[in-house]
């Protein structure tokens, strides 16, 4: 039976989390330089629309379709057959465009990886086969009854689906295309500081819609997510700060990338935990991806805007802090902290091997686009600015 109440807040909050997608351009671009910003903030919307179309083809199938083997979902919705205005709480068609909008939110985050030097159709070639490929299994063993839900590991939001899956993705990327021309020789001066605040504000925003929506109702453990979610991200905005504070400024690029590094983090956990769970899981993760990111700019990793440091890593912290502070009279199931082992133990696995799957096989991924169609814009091409040579424009 429809609830007209959680029907309107689904629909709500699927509008704030397809506002996330945008922010991620407007994010990343505002970290690159001036002759990429147009075409970084493209790519997201692009990654959205593509994504958007074979979401309701055949990903949402493979997704939430009927059970094969634990791995992945049969093809009974292709082009959404099957798929009505029916459906428990809320029509399965807005549960069908409420996933949509995580899926094409994943792939914008994962041209961190490509920044200001990937081809426009080599990507769109390489988003679709990612998201057939990497995201459709992940979300399947996560939420369409695939093995890691019958295990009984715990994803509340994303943890593994979506930020372990495109921070682990972005880095496989960025060490197929390789680094930028003069990365590590020349300065690489963020365009513009206040559009990466401005997405990062956006990200903030439709983060309680990711998480307050992913109960699907308009109850307790919603106002819940909501809550521990800004918690999270205010713990570990402020960290993120105090840390690069004591190696020198307290910038505001660190201030909001320790935010989104909370927000990550409390992904999977968001329906479990309570606030004092909040504050510890927004604290080690704003310390643990500052560091990911310190030891990345140390070993030379031209992965370009960090998706790995703070999704990827993020997101591994989420997972296992799930299984550390999850308390049963939240979420029905106690954590290590509550004495039980057992269910770290059960994120641990699914987190491991859900960074083994996503990483080798967008490895095989990219590699496969580069071998055939090229993956990365000519050097001249680079020289000039993606925005002139992808896209035809200039903010000049």
């Amino acid at each position: 039976m429809i609830d007209s109440g959680d029907t309107a807040f689904i629909i709500i909050c699927t509008a704030m989390v397809m506002l996330m997608t945008p922010g991620v351009g407007l994010f990343y671009g505002g970290m690159v330089r001036n002759k990429s910003v147009i075409s970084m903030i493209a790519l997201a919307f692009v990654a959205f629309a593509v994504v958007s179309i074979q979401w309701v083809l055949f990903g949402y199938s493979l997704a939430f379709g009927p059970d094969i083997g634990g791995f992945i979902g049969g093809l009974d919705h292709f082009a959404l057959n099957g798929v009505g205005l029916d459906g428990d709480g809320i029509p399965d068609i807005l549960f069908m465009v409420f996933q949509l909008v995580f899926a094409g939110l994943t792939l914008a985050i994962l041209t961190s990886g490509m920044a200001e030097r990937v081809k426009l159709g080599a990507f769109i070639v390489f988003g679709l086969l990612w998201t057939t490929l990497v995201y459709d299994p992940l979300a399947h063993w996560a939420w369409g009854g695939g093995w890691a839900s019958q295990l009984g590991a715990l994803d509340f939001a994303g943890g593994t689906v979506v930020h372990i899956s495109s921070g682990f993705g972005a880095l496989a990327a960025a060490l197929i295309i390789g680094k930028r021309l003069g990365f590590g020789q020349e300065t690489m001066k963020p365009a513009n500081i206040p559009l990466t605040l401005l997405g990062g504000a956006l990200l903030w925003f439709g983060w309680f819609g990711f998480k307050a929506g992913s109960e699907l109702a308009a109850d307790g453990i919603a106002a819940n997510a909501f809550v521990v979610t800004n918690i999270a991200a205010a713990t570990g905005a402020l960290t993120w700060m105090f840390a690069s504070w004591y190696h020198g400024k307290p910038s505001s690029l660190g201030m909001i990338s320790g935010a989104i590094a909370g927000l990550v983090a409390i992904t999977p956990a968001a329906g479990f935990i309570n606030v004092m769970g909040a504050i510890a899981i927004g604290l080690v993760a704003g310390l643990l991806c500052y560091g990911a990111l310190l030891f990345r700019v140390k070993k030379g990793l031209d992965e370009s805007l960090d998706a790995w440091a703070i999704h990827g890593v993020g997101g591994f912290w989420g997972a296992l802090a799930t299984g550390i502070f999850c308390v049963a009279t939240i979420g029905g199931v106690d954590g290590l902290i509550y004495g039980n082992p057992e269910q770290f133990g059960i994120q641990l696995l699914d987190a491991v091997i859900a960074i083994v799957y996503a990483f080798v096989v967008t490895y095989i991924i990219a590699l496969v686009v580069e071998k055939t169609i090229g993956l990365r814009v000519p050097e001249d091409e680079e020289y000039v600015g993606t925005d002139i040579a992808q896209f035809g424009e200039s903010l000049l």
